[in-house]
């Protein structure tokens, strides 16, 4: 496994469309495992492939597993997800306003609308289908991802845009 490098907005391969993944085969797992890696050391709780230069349709996932997030998250608190391919199929009527960061816009953050609720379906990484339903920041989490995969930033949507405090909470997705 290797760290590797989360491009920014200058890069313009963060602005194109994600190509379909066709391969699940050795290369794919190693760009999970490195993207799992990135992820985590950054510290972030979701990772696109575009994010590391691979215009592939995959992202991974993971919220915190402290106590806190356990009580606020139950049992998907820690639970790593990786989707190939991702869609939504179902969106609540409801949409939420919350605060956003990105890995690849480091010290910034902004307001964002997203679904409250969704139902998203996917591939993992042996290419099984599956579907998870998620509510309030894990939507939010896969709602970021999945625009990183049409090449579209947070910033792009954003109600309004800040630079981080030093001491403002710091988890990006």
């Amino acid at each position: 496994m290797a760290i590797r490098t989360i491009i920014t907005p200058e890069n313009p391969l963060l602005r194109k469309r994600a190509l379909r993944v066709t391969d699940f085969g050795s290369g794919f797992q190693t760009l999970i495992d490195d993207m799992v890696e990135t992820m985590l050391d950054a510290p972030g709780v979701g990772l696109a492939a575009p994010q590391v230069a691979m215009p592939q349709r995959m992202f991974v996932a993971r919220l915190p597993d402290d106590e806190e997030a356990k009580k606020e998250y139950g049992k998907l608190a820690g639970v790593l997800f990786v989707f190939a391919n991702p869609e939504l199929i179902k969106v609540s009527k409801e949409k939420v306003e919350g605060v956003e960061a990105c890995l690849s816009i480091p010290g910034y953050a902004g307001k964002v609308d997203r679904y409250e609720r969704i139902v998203i379906k996917g591939q993992d990484r042996h290419g099984k289908e599956f579907r998870v339903k998620a509510d309030g920041w894990l939507a939010r989490v896969f709602q970021h991802e999945l625009d990183h995969l049409d090449g579209r930033l947070y910033i792009d949507i954003a109600k309004e845009v800040w630079e981080q405090k030093p001491d403002e909470e710091q988890v990006a997705e």
